[in-house]
């Protein structure tokens, strides 16, 4: 009767780890997200009980876990990228110690790094970007926190693609150069994956009409993506340069 909160990683079916995998073909339920790839939930054994979260609120999420350990299953809940990066794998895990339902947590590839690295866009990079800042496009009260900023660092917004353009003018006040190198991935990792570059001043309109998922890159590293990837179409999933 454990309840195990596993990260499915980014996108790509192939990045959950060796782990998460293995508790997945041997779970007796298991409760994932929208975005867990398809191909993850058929790992999942024949006989298991398989079920979306999708129309679930958070406290009936909470319930449901508890329920189905509570009938001695193995639970396998699987989420998107990592539990405890915008996964609100903290919710569930207090939900579970709260009811004294053992609980194990299984890190998974996170999008805030393997989609970067997809788009051929390192977050770090020396003389460019010596920190990164991750921060969510969403809030409780509708506040994002964005300051202070300044052109040393990479930003990383998550769940930003709607706002993107309210998010872009403030970064703009708060005083980074309208030059600045910004890029959204759309559905990184994935075989239909996007990638649209601009400046910070045109990213919102280059971008618009892009589907989600989609994570947005602020900062000079992303420049580094033409030279990296500047010969490979952006239908690849990953980039790479050819082999001579």
């Amino acid at each position: 009767m454990t309840v195990w909160l596993v990260g499915a990683g980014p996108g790509d079916p192939g990045l959950i780890t060796a782990r998460g995998l293995e508790l997945v073909r041997g779970c007796d339920a298991l409760v994932y997200d929208r975005l867990v790839a398809s191909e993850l939930v058929a790992e999942a054994p024949a006989d298991a009980l398989a079920i979306s979260r999708d129309g679930l609120d958070q406290e009936q999420i909470n319930a449901l876990l508890i329920d189905l350990a509570s009938q001695g299953l193995e639970v396998v809940r699987l989420k998107g990228g990592d539990p405890f990066v915008f996964g609100r794998g903290g919710e569930e895990a207090l939900a579970l110690a709260e009811a004294d339902i053992p609980f194990e947590v299984v890190p998974g590839v996170s999008a805030l790094a393997a989609v970067p690295a997809a788009a051929g866009i390192p977050l770090t990079h020396r003389g460019l970007s010596a920190q990164v800042r991750v921060v969510s496009g969403r809030s409780a009260d509708g506040e994002v926190e964005l300051g202070p900023v300044h052109g040393a660092e990479t930003l990383v917004l998550f769940m930003a693609l709607n706002e993107l353009d309210s998010l872009c003018e403030r970064l703009l006040t708060l005083g980074l150069d309208p030059s600045t190198p910004a890029a959204v991935i759309a559905r990184g990792t994935r075989h239909d994956q996007e990638v649209v570059v601009a400046d910070l001043s045109g990213i919102a309109n280059a971008a618009a009409g892009l589907p989600g998922p989609a994570l947005v890159v602020v900062g000079e590293v992303v420049g580094l993506r033409e030279q990296l990837c500047g010969t490979v179409d952006d239908s690849e999933l990953y980039f790479s340069q050819p082999v001579a």
